[in-house]
């Protein structure tokens, strides 16, 4: 599997990777967007790959073998796909038919969510749905969650939008800087993963503690 990743980012298909798996996690949590759009950016640290071949006569040349990702266009694909992604949860979850309400009446763990993040939008709380984009599983609750109370899109996108930019910078740097520090390994990809989840974990917290239900200010 490390070796499958080292030899997608130095191909043209790691945008459509990042993308794809970006657009989908909402749907599918589970999905590695995040590991995806740091590998990325560790490799773009690195700028391109030579390797010393030999030549004939005995001289020595240098020969471009890998190209790596341009940062721009890895942090392009993962803010479209990310709002791209909202939106088609949102438009899926003010359907009529109700579907994806009875979905979340049948979890427990997601009428709970919903009933803390529910009324972010218009209780004025939009700075937790920036927040919840970090957390595992935040921004499909959040998209759900903004669609199924019939929220207005002018009140879901600009924050969607906002979320996008702050989870794509944050993750982008911290591969970039990672690589830029520790170098284009491994050992830099990991360290900026365990940074995103820590991220990710402490968004949970703030989400989960009492003083963060934006209901309890105003009816949802």
């Amino acid at each position: 599997m490390v070796e499958s990743l080292g030899m997608l980012t130095g191909s043209p298909w790691i945008y459509a990777v990042v993308a794809l798996s970006v657009l989908l996690d909402v749907f599918l949590p589970l999905l590695p967007s995040g590991v995806l759009v740091i590998t990325a950016a560790t490799a773009a640290a690195a700028g391109s790959t030579t390797v010393a071949v030999a030549g004939a006569a005995g001289k020595v040349a240098q020969a471009q073998v890998r190209e790596v990702p341009s940062l721009l266009l890895v942090m392009l694909c993962a803010f479209t796909a990310s709002v791209l992604g909202d939106l088609v949860a949102f438009r899926l979850a003010r359907r009529r038919d109700g579907r994806v309400a009875r979905t979340i009446a049948r979890s427990r763990r997601l009428t709970t969510a919903q009933e803390r993040l529910g009324g972010a939008l218009s209780a004025g709380g939009g700075v937790l749905v920036v927040i919840a984009r970090f957390a595992p599983a935040g921004r499909s609750v959040v998209s759900l969650s903004a669609g199924v109370a019939h929220r207005r899109l002018k009140e879901f996108l600009p924050w969607s939008a906002l979320a996008a930019v702050a989870w794509t910078g944050y993750s982008a740097g911290l591969g970039y800087l990672g690589g830029q520090w520790l170098g284009a390994s491994w050992l830099g990809t990991a360290v900026s993963v365990l940074a995103l989840f820590a991220a990710g974990s402490l968004a949970a917290y703030f989400i989960r503690r009492p003083g963060a239900d934006p209901g309890a200010a105003s009816p949802a």
